[in-house]
C-alpha cells in the first residue's frame, strides 16, 4: 500500500477530536497561550502554600523598596511584598473571570435554544432584552448594575455575567435558527423526539464550537471589567489581593515607585492577552470551513 493511500485512509478514519487535535497543534501561540494559563491555574490553587511572604504581613522599614532579592516585586505603601499578593491574587481574578463568564455561558445558552427553537413573541422579548443590554458599553453597564447592587466581588460577579449573556444568546440562537429544521432534527421530531432532548442532543452540540471560543475569550474581558471595577473602587476592598485593587492602591506612587502598578499591570496584561490568544486558536482548529 503506497503512502498516498494509507493517508488517504488514515483522513477517512479520522474522528472529530483527532482532526481538532491536528489543526490545534498547528496553533503555536496558542498552545504556548494555553501552558501560561495552565500555569495560572496551577498558581492559583498552590499559591498561599508558595508565597515567601503572607498577603498582608507589614514591614514597615522597607516601605516601596524596589524589586530586590529579598522582594522581587518590591514592596507596597505598607511594606507587603507585591509578588505574594500578585500570586495570590490570581485566584481571586480567575476565579471572578470563571463564574461570571460560566453563569452567562450557561443562562445565555438557554435562552438562546429557547429563543431560536421556539421563536415567535419568546424569541421577541429575548431578543430584545438582549438588544436592550447590547446598547450599553460593557464597562458601563456594569458600573450601572454594581452601583445598584453595591460594591463587592459577589455583586461584580454578578455585573460581568450579566453583560456577558446577550453574546452567547445571540451565538447559540443562530445556530439553532440553522439547524433547527435541518434533515436530522425534523427526523428526531417525526420519531416523537421531545423538544428538550431536541435542544440537547441534536442543536446544543452544532453550537458548542463556538460556545468554547466565546467563553474562552470572554474570560479575559471579564477579568479586565473585573478589575476595572476593583480599580474603580466598586468591586474588591482593601486589603483583598486583587490585581485591579493592587493596581488602585499603586496610582499614588506612579512617580516616585513605579514598581507598586507595573507588576500588577503586567499580570492583568498577560492574563487576558492569553485568553484571547488561545480563543483565537481554538477558533482556527474548530472552524471547519478554515481552509488548510
Amino acid at each position: 500500500m503506497t503512502k498516498k493511500k494509507q493517508k488517504d485512509q488514515n483522513t477517512d478514519f479520522s474522528t472529530p477530536f483527532s482532526e481538532f487535535t491536528r489543526k490545534f497543534k498547528k496553533q503555536k501561540t496558542a498552545i504556548v497561550a494555553g501552558g501560561f494559563i495552565l500555569l495560572l491555574c496551577v498558581i492559583a490553587i498552590i499559591a498561599y502554600q508558595i508565597v515567601p511572604y503572607g498577603i498582608n504581613e507589614y514591614d514597615y522599614s522597607s516601605i516601596l523598596k524596589g524589586p530586590s532579592a529579598a522582594h522581587w516585586f518590591g514592596t507596597d505603601e505598607f511594606g507587603r511584598d507585591i509578588f505574594s499578593r500578585v500570586l495570590c491574587g490570581t485566584r481571586i481574578s480567575l476565579s471572578v473571570g470563571l463564574v461570571s463568564v460560566t453563569t452567562a455561558a450557561v443562562t445565555g445558552t438557554l435562552l438562546g435554544l429557547i429563543g431560536g427553537y421556539y421563536g415567535g413573541w419568546i424569541d421577541s422579548i429575548i431578543m430584545r432584552i438582549c438588544d436592550t443590554l447590547l446598547a450599553f458599553p460593557g464597562l458601563i453597564l456594569a458600573i450601572g448594575i454594581v452601583a445598584i447592587l453595591g460594591p463587592g466581588l459577589y455583586n461584580v460577579v454578578i455585573a460581568v455575567a450579566i453583560f456577558g449573556i446577550p453574546n452567547f444568546a445571540r451565538l447559540v440562537r443562530s445556530t439553532t435558527l440553522q439547524l433547527k429544521n435541518s434533515v436530522y432534527v425534523m427526523a428526531a421530531r417525526s420519531l416523537g423526539a421531545t423538544d428538550s432532548r431536541i435542544l440537547f442532543r441534536y442543536i446544543l452540540p452544532g453550537a458548542v464550537p463556538n460556545i468554547i471560543v466565546q467563553y474562552t475569550m470572554s474570560i479575559g474581558s471579564s477579568i479586565l471589567t473585573a478589575s476595572s471595577l476593583s480599580f474603580l473602587g466598586m468591586g474588591a476592598s482593601p486589603p483583598t489581593p486583587e490585581w485591579g485593587l493592587l493596581l488602585s492602591n499603586g496610582r499614588n506612587y506612579m512617580l516616585t515607585a513605579m514598581h507598586v502598578t507595573i507588576f500588577p499591570g503586567l499580570a492583568i496584561f498577560m492574563t487576558v492577552l492569553s485568553f484571547n490568544l488561545l480563543g483565537d486558536g481554538l477558533r482556527d482548529a474548530l472552524d471547519p470551513k478554515l481552509n488548510e
